[in-house]
């Protein structure tokens, strides 16, 4: 069916229109209200967390259609998410019934740029029964084009190039439009060449993905002015959902199709923009007003979801962005717990202490799903799912598998089986050819075909089929280089560290190097994962007893349970709601991420900023944020600096607290100590012109100046660090604090002494002297 297939409504149909029902305006606040009604003219609906935004949406759907001002298939209603979609189309018909079904332009950009580019696919040279490439296919194809063009698609992948092209869509850049530097980021400046014959291969084979499906549409548009004009009359309305999360191609898309009557509607909200790293611009919505002169801006900021003080702290935080239109949340509820920020020794305590608070809460009467990890990187999820396997504490991860069951976990830890023992079949096959070196699945499955055949183990059968012709010179000669390095590593076993050898194996396979090379949007977090993997290995004694711990795991985590505590990604937990909300690793270069600020500059850290604004706004009643003052690095102890984050939160609206028994003071847990504006010593810290110098570097610890742990816990004080000296135990030695004592234990850098006034405490040993 054509555009000139449907009836165009006549007046007399739009008169017989019932008149407004009052349902779907009933209960909405008077900015909801006025966003509702205001239908004429570009509006732009400043919607804060928690404050109704969906509802919004849909009941100026319902007052759309029942006031008659347009029928249901001349509204053009877009959202990011199919999930969306279907919410909006399901609260729209409770209101107005079943009009509702006929919103047929109502979905996601891409669902909806492919119902259009399949009436004018001709327009670009495609015929309308295309086939949309999926990532795989995708990346076959690239291959292929970079092996035809003597690329080596090991050292330029394919997954690589398909994210530049991404990239380039995403910005709506044709190959005839593709600036003349960002074609030089691959293949030694072979990159326009290739997007070229990249998209008339997908012509040839009438194939597009999903960039393709806006880029044409936007070439449609601007070389047919007759057919944008045929969707000006059609869409008399539109409406767009979180619009601080278009990307360049979106905007332009839309910009298109609302130049005429400029009746668009864009819901969203500048302080959750926080994916720039996907292509998402947030200065779309800050020019909202320069796009479309006389806009009507309403701002929704009543929040109908947290506390007082968990919105007076979220929005002081946020009001050190420069990059935002302003507005600040606020609540009817009074009162309600203030923000909680502790800090801790380590990561390992700060797990202890956040497994011990969910207990706590579980017994006071909370359940296990009411309560939420929201984590920067995933590589930070480690520590607390093992503490839960080992309290036996339900929990789930959402948005991603679990730790220890990532591909570059297993991959790891399946070089580390074969070391160990080298009749692991299963361990042996996953990273034969992991990363690429040759080996086939054809050879591959031969060789499980000998294995079997002589009842041997693959790795035995591999040794003596190299030593014949059967397979090509090419393939036994990477086959014998992979078992000759699982010799070499297998030789290192019983003298080398084994978190050492597992670094050694990484390199030396050449998996950090392939992941390195890979510029996709997960291979850097896949490194970070693969470093905290190394670094908790140092706390098992052998090689053998970590195996059995991971082993231990994997057993233990199987079998769902629906109440259980949700680990996630701050990214993930976007739109997600829960009573209980922790926030961990709020130190500089955890978060902030030093990646994104070295990446982006200032415009990085105002992401990584309404990042923390959107984390401390998931939490309805109860918020509270962990810093370590140290982190294990490959073994060796890092002193961390607070996130400037902390700094950003107003002090009337925080309880500052440390609990004793994570610092060495004691057994057990006891109450916080003193609340932020009672606690001079904690927040000197942060005042201090020591720490604003160390935070103005945005170091992540690795700056000149450390911060000093008193032995209650509290952070006091930043001091310059001394030259690491070599000591014993029983050795004699003075801190500033707590005065003399007697070296009881070591690891890396951190001492355990038994003082003569203050008793044990854990110290770094830059802190203290011989005596």
């Amino acid at each position: 069916m054509s555009l000139s297939d449907i009836p165009t409504p006549r007046i007399s149909d739009l008169a017989r229109v019932a008149a407004p029902a009052a349902s779907h305006l009933d209960g909405l606040n008077p900015e909801q209200r006025r966003a509702v009604e205001a239908i004429e003219g570009p509006v732009l609906v400043l919607a804060g967390a928690g404050t109704g935004k969906t509802r919004v949406l849909t009941s100026r759907l319902a007052q759309i259609l029942a006031t008659g001002r347009a029928r249901p298939w001349q509204i053009l209603a877009v959202t990011f998410t199919n999930k969306a979609a279907r919410e909006m189309r399901e609260r729209t018909t409770a209101m107005v019934g079943p009009q509702a079904e006929g919103l047929r332009w109502l979905g996601t950009f891409h669902s909806i740029a492919a119902q259009i580019l399949r009436r004018h696919a001709e327009l670009v040279g495609m015929k309308s029964n295309f086939t949309i490439l999926d990532t795989d296919d995708q990346e076959r194809l690239i291959k292929q084009l970079l092996e035809a063009e003597n690329i080596d698609p090991k050292r330029w992948t394919p997954r690589n190039f398909a994210g530049l092209v991404d990239h380039w869509k995403n910005r709506g850049w044709t190959p005839e439009r593709l600036p003349p530097a960002e074609g030089a980021h691959f293949a030694n400046n072979r990159g326009a060449a290739l997007y070229k014959l990249y998209q008339e291969r997908l012509r040839v084979l009438n194939a597009c993905d999903f960039g393709d499906l806006l880029l044409h549409n936007i070439t449609i548009f601007t070389a047919n002015p007759d057919v944008l004009a045929d969707y000006h009359d059609r869409f008399r309305y539109i409406l767009v959902d979180e619009y601080q999360d278009t990307n360049v191609a979106q905007y332009l898309w839309l910009r298109l199709l609302a130049q005429n009557r400029q009746n668009i509607c864009c819901v969203g909200d500048d302080d959750q923009s926080i994916y720039g790293w996907r292509g998402a611009e947030v200065d779309n919505i800050l020019r909202f007003e320069r796009d479309f002169p006389g806009a009507e801006v309403i701002r929704l900021e009543r929040n109908y979801r947290s506390t007082e003080h968990i919105l007076a702290a979220a929005s002081g935080l946020i009001t050190a962005n420069k990059g935002r239109l302003g507005k600040t949340l606020w609540t009817e509820a009074k009162g309600g717990q203030k923000v909680q920020v502790r800090g801790v020794w380590d990561g390992e305590a700060e797990s202890r202490l956040v497994a011990d608070e969910i207990e706590r809460a579980k017994r006071a009467g909370r359940r296990f799903r009411d309560m939420a990890i929201l984590v920067r990187a995933s590589f930070q999820m480690r520590a607390f799912e093992e503490r839960f396997v080992l309290l036996q504490i339900p929990y789930t991860v959402i948005g991603g598998p679990r730790f220890f069951e990532r591909a570059e976990i297993r991959d790891a830890h399946a070089y580390l089986r074969l070391i160990q023992s080298e009749d692991d079949d299963l361990a042996f096959e996953r990273i034969v050819n992991v990363p690429k070196r040759g080996i086939g699945d054809t050879t591959v499955s031969r060789l499980l075909q000998l294995a079997r055949g002589q009842g041997l183990s693959v790795a035995v059968a591999s040794r003596a089929l190299v030593h014949t012709d059967e397979l090509a010179a090419r393939t036994r000669t990477a086959l014998s280089n992979f078992l000759r390095d699982l010799d070499r590593w297998r030789s290192l076993r019983d003298t080398t560290d084994h978190a050492r050898l597992l670094e050694m194996v990484l390199e030396e396979s050449g998996y950090t190097d392939a992941l390195r090379l890979d510029k996709g949007p997960t291979s850097q977090t896949r490194l970070e994962n693969l470093k905290e993997l190394v670094q908790s290995m140092a706390a098992f004694e052998n090689l053998q007893a970590y195996l059995e711990h991971v082993s231990l795991v994997m057993d233990l985590d199987r079998g769902a349970s629906e109440d259980a505590v949700q680990i996630m990604t701050l990214h993930a937990a976007k739109g997600l709601e829960f009573p209980l909300v922790f926030l961990p690793g709020w130190e500089e270069g955890v978060f902030p991420s030093q990646r994104s600020i070295d990446e982006k500059g200032e415009k990085g850290l105002e992401e990584e900023r309404r990042l923390a604004y959107v984390g401390i706004t998931r939490a309805r009643e109860d918020a509270r944020i962990t810093f370590a003052a140290n982190r294990q690095v490959y073994g060796r102890w890092t002193s961390q600096l607070p996130s400037r984050f902390v700094d950003e939160l107003p002090i009337a609206h925080v309880e500052a607290s440390s609990e004793t028994g994570y610092y060495g003071g004691g057994p057990g847990m006891q109450e916080p100590k003193s609340r932020w504006d009672e606690a001079p010593a904690f927040r000197s810290s942060y005042d201090s012109p020591g720490w604003r110098r160390a935070q103005t570097r945005g170091s992540a610890g690795g700056g000149s100046r450390q911060p000093v742990i008193e032995g209650d816990g509290r952070l006091v004080a930043v001091s310059e660090p001394s030259a690491s000296g070599a000591y014993a135990r029983g050795d004699r030695v003075f801190h500033q604090k707590f005065g003399y004592g007697f070296v009881r234990a070591i690891e890396g850098n951190k001492l355990t002494v038994s003082f003569d006034k203050a008793g044990e405490k854990k110290v770094i040993d830059s802190f203290v002297e011989k005596a």
